[in-house]
């Protein structure tokens, strides 16, 4: 019996269906159970994180004016709601290390060598959309909003329409700036080239500023705080496949000459 290849994956014989159903039952209670957790622990705090989330916009308001609550509800839910997508968030780590440990047993070896690295970038890269956008963006949103408005309207935003929209520009800012992953995997998979991708920037240019202004208010700062920061990381998303694609193929050839040189089984040295 010949021996298994070494870039074979890890299990080769198929498992039935059930198997894999039963493994997936028990990551998704395990990835539920840990958001649990981290919810918990950090019910008690749900009043501060609104107010720091809240931060951008109430450090903008004008003197004697506050954030109102138009719904009986909106007290609690707001802040619970806010609480269980920060512990989303914050358990993001361990939902993705759960997914990995489903997938992984199925890849090639060659194939886990980049999705750890990738894996571990996507965390990051979402995280510092989350950053930008409550960092950078909502302070010049918020500040170009409160700042226009009529002289005689007092701006007195409800707290669930406030995080209904901050939580919309967390995720699109969060799934923004996983543009290099993507671009990445489009040329690492072969689905697309560098040379393909760069002869369509013009038309990605111009697909960045639309989606800008589907995900972002009406106003130019907002579209454009979307759209230049996509451009770039598509930028950088091609550049990381220029490097890793051209590191690949040198991978391949040195692997290639070393097979070619070395005595085939049988044959004396």
């Amino acid at each position: 019996m010949s021996k298994p290849n070494g870039d074979a994956p890890e299990q080769d014989q198929e498992q039935p269906l059930i198997t894999h159903l039963v493994e997936l039952r028990q990551r998704l209670m395990w990835s539920m159970l840990i958001i649990l957790v981290v919810f918990l622990g950090l019910f008690y705090f749900s009043n501060d994180l609104y107010e720091y989330i809240s931060a951008p916009l109430t450090a903008l308001l004008p003197e004697g004016t506050s954030m109102i609550a138009t719904d009986v509800t909106s007290p609690f839910f707001a802040p619970f709601k806010l609480t269980m997508m920060v512990s989303i968030f914050a358990a993001m780590p361990f939902i993705l290390h759960q997914i990995w440990g489903f997938i992984s047993p199925g890849l090639y070896k060659h194939e886990k060598r980049i999705a750890i690295p990738l894996l571990i970038s996507s965390i990051f890269l979402f995280y510092s959309g989350i950053a930008f956008a409550y960092y950078v963006v909502f302070p010049l949103i918020f500040g170009f909003f409160t700042s226009v408005g009529p002289e005689n309207v007092a701006v007195m935003t409800d707290i669930s329409s406030y995080l209904n929209f901050v939580l919309k520009l967390f995720f699109a800012f969060g799934i923004v700036f996983e543009i290099p992953i993507a671009t990445l995997l489009l040329i690492w998979s072969g689905v697309s080239t560098v040379e393909s991708l760069s002869g369509k920037r013009a038309y990605v240019v111009v697909g960045c500023f639309v989606i800008g202004m589907l995900l972002t208010p009406p106003d130019v700062i907002s579209q454009s705080l979307l759209a230049i920061p996509m451009w770039l990381l598509f930028e950088l998303g091609i550049l990381l496949g220029r490097v890793l694609v051209r590191r690949n193929e040198d991978e391949e050839e040195a692997e290639t000459d070393d097979d070619a040189g070395e005595p085939h089984a049988g044959q004396g040295g």
